[in-house]
């Protein structure tokens, strides 16, 4: 650079400061622009094959690549029947890596060996699951199948049928190549896809991406296929970076309700029912539940049609993501559950039954499941349901009369009892209900039931009172009515778990909170109650359809969109007095 002394040297007229200034910010703009432009930086590239996919259904390493074959995966209508059709339900990778993102990005894949439908998809975070919906979230799905390429788009809006998600946008475009790679480029409020570099479909959805995260599927409807090759980048400057599950970062607390509770009763454990993917989405959910909780349910990850969701096909990777979690921190298991007339695969409710011959095969292929499910949880199960809400569903007596019941008859719980306990000698084992935590027919046919099971060769530890209080004026549950009941089962020889406790704030949060504190309480004082579970964790995973078809958010937990309710103050209050 020319300095200022050297310039008035050499331009006399130089000695004006203001000529100078003029001289030097020319010549400095010279310079600018004979230099040549600054190289971009170079796109960081984040090789997708090299993360965790271990407890992702249907997807298992293939040498360098993946393997992907169709799971089935489907949630089904809330009644078990087949009327109500069952929605899809691809999987994510929630329990491995997913990326981070400030801005845009692009994502590619290179799909070979598909031998019907290959899908890819992005979503902005986890799906909401239930056992009887899925609310879909924002996100992309693209589906190759032949040279024909689907491009679905969620925006994460809440449906009018929840259970028949419509997207924003969904197209079908043909690809010169469908062996060429696959590729999504988010720019700003666009989405470009492309084939072989060449764009196939350009969409102005790109906002539905502004969470920052991207969770990525691999699933097929009908076949199988292999991913050859999987990259992310950031584009356009910004950044990407990869994460692992939320659940990670999180610790007991000192003063939560399990370390209250092991000062007041050791061994008394204080539960609650979890999702693997607000476990591992959700840095909140996970904070509230390891650091309160000292036992786990799987809220849907252990029920049939997510664990054998074809007849001789089992997915237990999501299940075995959430008992990793439990057991890094030494949490008790409570799996929920084997035979339920709700929840079942498509195989397993079609199974015949006309005719003798037939009732063996189905036996066979019942028994042949119950062994392989619970050999497989083997040793890693403190307790577990099963045969659950045998009864049926308007708060009677009579058994459900289910493939179960349809297969084995009426003593059927004993038959699963029998392979259940040949399977794992060790689990505790109980019948779990509804309507049975107060006095009443109900009650004394479950327990009934579990003597007559036991009678009959069974294994029956104990049985589980769900205490749901979904409306306080009727479903109310006393502190005189739990301990009479209490009082019941003990005499029998049987032991209870307060198995699914949630209660409404529909009366107020007071009222709420008292409800809550009562429970446990009764529960506490009792021998024969041996653990509390709630029903979920935090209200914004709360979700149920009502009557008319419409999805309704609840107000049910103990957290809620991060912070305790008074219902959790009621309860620590309940646990440190009990000293």
């Amino acid at each position: 650079m020319v300095g200022a002394e050297a310039l008035m040297s050499r331009n006399p007229g130089a000695g004006d400061p203001r000529r100078l200034i003029a001289l030097v910010s020319g010549l400095l703009l010279a310079v600018a622009g004979c230099s040549s432009p600054a190289p971009a930086p170079p796109e960081e590239v984040v090789d997708l094959l090299q993360q965790d996919w271990q407890h992702v259904p249907g997807v298992t390493a293939d040498g360098d690549g993946l393997r992907v074959t169709a799971t089935a995966f489907t949630i089904l209508d809330h009644d078990g029947g087949d009327s109500g059709g069952r929605q899809p339900n691809p999987p994510l990778n929630l329990a491995g890596t997913h990326l981070m993102t400030e801005g845009n990005f692009s994502l590619s894949a290179l799909l070979t060996d598909i031998t019907a439908d290959a899908s890819w998809a992005v979503y902005d975070s986890p799906p909401v699951i239930a056992d009887e919906f899925r609310i879909e979230p924002a996100g992309l799905r693209l589906t190759l199948n032949g040279d024909d390429l689907e491009v679905i788009v969620f925006d994460g809006s809440h449906q009018q049928d929840v259970t028949d998600p419509r997207p924003v946008y969904d197209e079908h475009v043909t690809v010169p190549d469908p062996g060429a790679a696959v590729s999504v480029r988010r720019s700003g409020d666009t989405l470009e896809i492309a084939s072989d570099g060449n764009t196939v479909a350009s969409v102005p959805f790109g906002g539905v991406f502004e969470s920052g995260e991207l969770w990525l599927g691999l699933s097929s409807d009908d076949g199988s296929f292999r991913v050859s090759s999987l990259t992310a980048a950031a584009a356009g400057g910004a950044s990407l970076t990869t994460a692992g599950p939320a659940v990670a970062q999180t610790e007991p607390a000192a003063e939560g309700l399990q370390a209250l509770a092991d000062r007041v009763r050791p061994g008394f454990t204080i539960g609650a029912a979890v999702a693997l993917g607000p476990l591992a989405s959700d840095a909140d959910y996970a904070r509230e539940f390891f650091g309160d909780f000292g036992g786990i349910t799987p809220e849907n990850a252990m029920k049939p049609q997510f664990l054998s969701p074809q007849r001789d096909v089992y997915t237990f990777e999501e299940a075995d993501a959430i008992l990793d979690r439990a057991e890094s921190r030494g949490m008790a298991v409570h799996g929920h559950t084997i035979a339920f007339t709700e929840a079942m695969p498509q195989w397993m409710q079609e199974l015949p039954t006309g005719s003798g011959e037939e009732r063996r095969a189905s036996a066979d292929a019942l028994l042949d499941y119950v062994t392989t499910v619970v050999t497989h949880f083997k040793g890693r199960l403190a307790s577990l349901d099963v045969v659950n809400e045998p009864f049926d569903v308007d708060q009677g007596t009579s058994l459900q009369e289910n493939i179960w019941y349809r297969t084995f008859g009426p003593g059927y719980p004993a038959i699963v009892s029998r392979a259940v306990h040949d399977a794992d000698p060790d689990v505790r084992q109980f019948i779990n209900e509804n309507g049975a935590d107060v006095p009443g027919d109900r009650q004394d046919a479950l327990l009934e039931l579990a003597r007559d099971t036991n009678a009959r060769g069974g294994h029956i530890y104990g049985v589980g009172l769900q205490s749901h209080v979904y409306d306080l004026r009727t479903d109310a549950i006393s502190t005189e009515d739990l301990t009479d009941t209490l009082h019941l089962f003990e005499q029998a020889g049987l032991h209870v778990r307060i198995s699914e406790n949630d209660v409404t704030d529909d009366r107020g949060t007071d009222a709420q909170a008292q409800q809550y504190a009562a429970v446990l309480a009764t529960c506490l004082r009792s021998r024969t109650c041996v653990s509390y579970t709630t029903w979920g964790v935090d209200d914004r995973y709360d979700w149920w359809i009502d009557d008319d078809g419409g999805l309704q958010q609840g107000h049910d937990f103990l957290f809620d969109e991060g912070h305790p309710t008074p219902a959790h103050a009621a309860m620590a209050r309940a646990l440190r007095s009990s000293r």
